[in-house]
């Protein structure tokens, strides 16, 4: 006869019934910080989403670790200076910035699941087609000039 694990125990382990494994516990933790998000943003009017939604993310920005705060901070200079349509919000607890309600691009700081570099991300959402294959997310290291330029061309392409 199989011995049933307890539901505490299988948590703890991450290991789901059927032996497969689950949900991280960074994973988990954005999921939660986007159910609050998601909240949040309904108890908003429209008008107080563009104001809440920028102190919301310099605050989110203020609490990553370098170097991906440094960047997160340019991302975001980048974004509110040659898009100023896009509206700022958090996304996961992450800095991103909408159009029309729908997540146009975010910034993903490595710092959020352990990774070796930070994400700019695009959603489908983004007018970046070119072909049948295209990529949608950026590694972050660091970046320079020319890496601004790039990232000014590819909100004002996901634009439109």
């Amino acid at each position: 006869m199989a011995q049933r694990k307890s539901a505490k125990a299988t948590a703890d382990k991450d290991v789901l019934e059927d032996g497969s494994l689950g949900f991280t516990d960074e994973e988990r933790a954005a999921m939660r910080e986007h159910a609050r998000e998601v909240r949040i943003a309904r108890r908003r009017s429209p008008k107080d989403a563009e104001a809440n939604g920028e102190a919301d993310v310099i605050s989110a920005i203020a609490v990553m670790p370098e170097p991906d705060r440094i960047m997160a901070g340019k991302v975001h200079a980048l974004i509110r200076e040659h898009a100023a349509s896009l509206v700022p919000r958090t996304w996961y607890g992450m800095p991103a910035y909408s159009k029309d309600g729908d997540v146009m691009c975010f910034f993903q700081g490595a710092y959020k699941f352990k990774a070796r570099y930070a994400t700019l991300g695009f959603s489908d959402k983004a007018d970046l087609d070119d072909g049948k294959m295209w990529p949608v997310a950026y590694a972050l290291k660091e970046l320079n000039p020319s890496d601004e330029k790039t990232i000014v061309a590819l909100v004002k392409k996901a634009l439109g």
